[in-house]
């Protein structure tokens, strides 16, 4: 354990299984980063009604810029201890911001550089317990301490990503990843190609 009540692994990158941490889900192939802080654990979102609640928002309507604007709005709404919701859409070799909550951002990330970059490029989710420990991290708000970010699809293709920051180390759990995607689902039934 570290001096701030976390656990730390070994090794940079480490899929998380029963045993290692405890009321932890198996979820495999997932990146996450050394430090899980164990009082977040405690924290339970509802993610089945944010999912549900963004269904009922964005039916029918048509506009993709508003419904990821609604989307940041409820996921601001609801999680707490969030520091910046938004979206970043993939443009050739480049994530650009799209609708988000929170300080101003990053316009431009290189894909493969900082965590969304990592996200798109991989096309896989990110859990980040720590920022300052992913290697090529950008921090476009010196406030985030932990992240998790989510690839969005459409039309067979990687899209771009839904990224949520924290202030908080360890803020982000296997169970708000496994929810996010379930609202990622949500928003990948509206996006564009």
């Amino acid at each position: 354990h570290t001096p701030c009540g976390c656990i730390q692994y070994s090794s940079i990158f480490q899929t998380l299984s029963w045993g290692k941490i405890s009321r932890c889900c198996l979820l495999p192939n997932y990146a996450v980063l050394p430090y899980i802080n164990k009082e977040i654990f405690a924290m339970e979102v509802n993610y089945k009604f944010i999912a549900q609640r963004l269904a009922a928002l964005t039916d029918g309507v048509p506009y993709e810029i508003s419904n990821l604007a609604n989307a940041s709005a409820l996921l601001w709404q609801h999680l707490p201890d969030i520091n910046w919701a938004g979206f970043y859409k993939l443009e050739q070799d480049l994530l650009i911001l799209g609708p988000f909550q929170g300080k101003p951002a990053c316009v431009r990330i290189p894909l493969g550089k900082g965590v969304c970059g990592t996200a798109a490029q991989q096309d896989k989710s990110q859990l980040v317990c720590n920022v300052h420990d992913f290697p090529g991290h950008i921090a476009c708000d010196s406030a985030s301490n932990a992240e998790v970010v989510i690839s969005l699809h459409a039309g067979g293709k990687i899209w771009g990503v839904l990224d949520i920051d924290s202030p908080t180390v360890g803020r982000f759990t296997p169970a708000d990843l496994a929810g996010l995607e379930q609202v990622a689902q949500v928003i990948e039934g509206f996006l564009l190609p």
